[in-house]
């Protein structure tokens, strides 16, 4: 088995532990800080959205592309002074084709940058193709993907909430999914890319890719966690961030594994083709995916951990936790450490001395007066069985 494996293997086991759940204020100290530099270019700079959205004519036609197309193109729309033309997009599209978008124009005005655009190219009229979109269609557009995304949340919300019975995983998971798309389109603001049809697809596949990573960690979260009330070994963050090691090595090899088609995609959109959907898709289901899955692993346990941890039954099972384990037990930022699953685990924190010289090695024996109950992965107390030879006919 590779050294990944080992790992990968042990970690599933509760052999070895990160305290991704004791660190929870610095994964929250990031994301705010993510959070608040994608508002900031938002509001600052705000989106560049493409001419589906807000409306204008396009024209495109073939032409040998040089270092100076741009700029002629650009000068040579200007020099037509159509009226309310404003600022022309000058795009090139490979070697071989120059696209041009204005605002909306007057049916003279298309007339002229037509021209303009022919002559530059030196190229007849009609071998320069228009496009008109109306501002009223973006428009629509934009609404159908609004409610499209509301519509979306709510769904998600009530699916969640009858799956694990819980509002607050649902809470948890909807926070996640607000925070994966407010990072994705504040990057789009600093980076500049055009807003099209492509780029709404990409956020709502970005969302369901986010949602999907995040029910499977909380599905480990429920198994670790029922009947934990029952016991005094382990609090809700404790097994949650036991659920969350045990799958830490599957979210990031599905995430790798996704990441590398869609920066390949995204490379060849970007500097190959220059333009077009392929470009403004990838860099949605690019960003979204790597946000995605940190907060299916950093963000959304901890927020589920801490809604849990504030109902009155996990503070008793916190206090009798931590009266039991003698109140010193604490990681580096004052957590708890996380007791792990299974006989001779390692949690990541300051345990005293004292209490690692005594701990019992992994698969060692421990003498008592009496019945020991055995343990499944997560932790949860099971009934005891005595051997054939002594029970009862």
């Amino acid at each position: 088995m590779s050294k990944l494996g080992s790992i990968g293997a042990r970690l599933h086991r509760g052999e070895v532990s990160y305290d991704f759940i004791g660190k929870r204020r610095l994964w929250f100290t990031i994301s705010i800080v993510l959070v608040v530099v994608s508002l900031a270019g938002l509001f600052a700079r705000g989106l560049a959205l493409g001419i589906e959205f807000k409306g204008g004519v396009e024209y495109q036609t073939n032409v040998k592309v040089t270092s100076s197309t741009v700029d002629d193109f650009t000068a040579a729309v200007k020099a037509t002074n159509a009226k309310d033309l404003g600022d022309p997009i000058v795009t090139t599209v490979n070697n071989d084709k120059v696209s041009i978008q204005t605002r909306p124009l007057s049916q003279d005005d298309i007339t002229k940058v037509r021209t303009a655009v022919a002559k530059q190219a030196g190229v007849t009229v009609d071998k320069v193709s228009t496009q008109q979109i109306g501002a009223s269609w973006g428009s629509q557009i934009a609404n159908k993907a609004i409610w499209a995304l509301i519509v979306f949340l709510v769904l998600v919300f009530l699916v969640i909430w009858a799956y694990f019975r819980e509002p607050k995983a649902s809470m948890a998971a909807i926070i996640a999914l607000v925070h994966d798309v407010t990072i994705t389109v504040g990057v789009y603001a600093l980076i500049g890319f055009d807003v099209t049809p492509s780029t709404v697809i990409g956020v709502l596949t970005i969302l369901g890719y986010s949602l999907y990573d995040t029910v499977v960690v909380f599905d480990k979260v429920r198994e670790n966690t029922r009947g934990i009330t029952g016991n005094n070994r382990f609090t809700y963050s404790d097994a949650t961030n036991l659920a969350v090691n045990q799958t830490i090595v599957r979210s990031i090899n599905t995430t790798l594994i996704a990441l590398l088609p869609v920066g390949s995609i995204l490379v060849v959109g970007t500097f190959v083709l220059g333009t077009g959907p392929l470009k403004d898709l990838s860099l949605a289901l690019f960003v979204g995916i790597a946000v995605g899955a940190y907060s299916s692993i950093f963000i959304a346990p901890a927020l589920l951990a801490v809604f849990k941890e504030r109902e009155p039954g996990m503070q008793a099972l916190r206090r009798r936790v931590l009266a039991k384990r003698g109140g010193t037990v604490t990681t580096a930022s004052g957590a708890p450490v996380p007791v792990a699953a299974t006989a001779g685990a390692t949690a990541v924190g300051n345990e005293p001395a004292a209490r690692k010289q005594d701990r019992p090695k992994a698969g060692t024996p421990v003498a008592s007066s009496r019945p020991v109950k055995s343990s499944s992965g997560a932790g949860r107390p099971q009934p005891s069985r005595k051997p054939r030879s002594k029970r009862g006919k």
